[in-house]
């Protein structure tokens, strides 16, 4: 039951964080209109928010792989929130840039040390990642619907009140890491076991960036693409944006589910391979039919999203905090450095034209992981026979800075 309850606040927590980077793509539509920001401009903001958060969380990995820092949970997390609350509050676009990106360094802090602190509360679990990605995933699906209802009201003038989830985020971390407080210790004071598997995990690395390439070219621009193509104003592009968001926490549950039945390679390839087909139809197959293909290329793309996390953990067993770090932070972060590429090609042309390559992305991720072995799953509390005791001996990884 605690354990229940420790995974259920730091899901909640994840997803009061991850409302800050859905946050920077539900504010674009507002910049346009506002501001009269071109698909470039909106770009460099969405760009801010990924270049200190994708340089950033590596740091942030090696560091708690040296010293456990489950205090950047909560700091990290009002952090992510102060930036994003301040963005609407200067006309300056220099300023915007510089808070985005404050808040993009809030994020890149919270995930390593969290991601260590899930896996420890879950036992190694896939499924209780996959649980721990969904409260992420729903923090994405809820941010257009929040910034639509508070900046809607009164224009981008009361950003400031989108500090509020920061607040209870950082208030869920505390009691958990109370309770966690001696495993969270004695996983700080384990040696390292198992071998690094350093070219697999950079094959898995590729393979995350072009999945960050498809979901943040789309993230930044599906609410503009379906604005033009449904006729239907901002509802019909934050319809969209939604649907991408609640994809993902489908997408989420559904890979833990599904790597209980079939190894998390196996999952993740074929995920990726039908997704290359959904994003087809989202861009090509006209009318309504738009928003079933954003959900299903959303949930395409967050099947593999929490295996790709233990996966990573498991090639580079000594390294836990920095292959967290790597794979949500740096690879997926680069993802925002091909916005502004999108955005430039949009302007010259158009936006069906310039996201068109996207459909790529998924089609090479599937390539890299049919290079990619399984790790062994080691024995945990959760997946151990009935009757055996688990606690004779440490299980074959030790979650936590190493």
């Amino acid at each position: 039951m605690r354990r229940n309850l420790s995974l259920t606040l730091l899901s909640v927590g994840h997803g009061c964080v991850d409302v800050y980077q859905g946050a920077v793509a539900s504010l674009v539509p507002f910049f346009v209109t506002e501001r009269a920001y071109g698909y470039a401009a909106v770009s460099g903001v969405v760009l801010a928010a990924s270049v200190l958060s994708s340089v950033a969380q590596p740091f942030f990995g090696m560091v708690t792989d040296r010293r456990a820092m489950p205090w950047l949970l909560p700091v990290s997390t009002l952090v992510a929130g102060v930036g994003i609350a301040l963005s609407g509050v200067s006309d300056s676009y220099l300023v915007t840039l510089t808070v985005v990106a404050v808040s993009g360094v809030g994020v890149a802090a919270y995930h390593p040390e969290s991601a260590r602190v899930a896996r420890i509360a879950g036992g190694g679990s896939h499924s209780a990642m996959g649980w721990f990605s969904l409260g992420g995933n729903l923090g994405f699906a809820l941010a257009p619907v929040t910034v639509a209802v508070v900046v809607s009201a009164g224009g981008l003038r009361l950003t400031p009140l989108l500090v509020l989830p920061a607040v209870v985020g950082a208030a869920l971390c505390l009691p958990v890491l109370r309770v966690l407080e001696t495993r969270l210790s004695d996983a700080a004071e384990a040696p390292a076991s198992g071998e690094d598997d350093r070219a697999s995990f950079v094959r898995l690395s590729l393979a995350v960036v072009c999945r960050s390439v498809a979901f943040i070219g789309l993230s930044t621009f599906v609410s503009l693409y379906a604005t033009d193509r449904m006729d239907g104003g901002k509802a019909a592009g934050t319809a969209a944006l939604f649907l991408l968001y609640v994809g993902g926490a489908v997408g989420s549950v559904l890979g833990g589910a599904l790597a209980d039945r079939w190894d998390r390679v196996r999952v993740s390839r074929w995920s990726y391979l039908l997704t290359a087909g959904s994003i087809a139809g989202l861009l090509f197959v006209p009318g309504p039919a738009l928003y079933l293909f954003v959900l299903l290329t959303s949930a395409g793309l967050y099947i593999p999203f929490s295996l790709q996390v233990t996966l990573g953990q498991d090639y580079l067993p000594s390294r836990i905090g920095t292959a967290s770090g790597i794979t949500l932070g740096l690879t997926v972060s680069i993802g925002g450095l091909i916005s502004p590429v999108i955005g430039t090609i949009a302007d010259r042309t158009s936006l069906q034209t310039a996201l068109a390559p996207l459909i790529l992305m998924p089609v090479l991720a599937w390539l890299l992981f049919k290079t990619l072995p399984e790790p062994a799953v080691p024995v945990s509390e959760d997946t151990a026979p009935k009757g055996e005791d688990t606690h004779a001996e440490p299980s074959p990884v030790q979650p936590g800075p190493r």
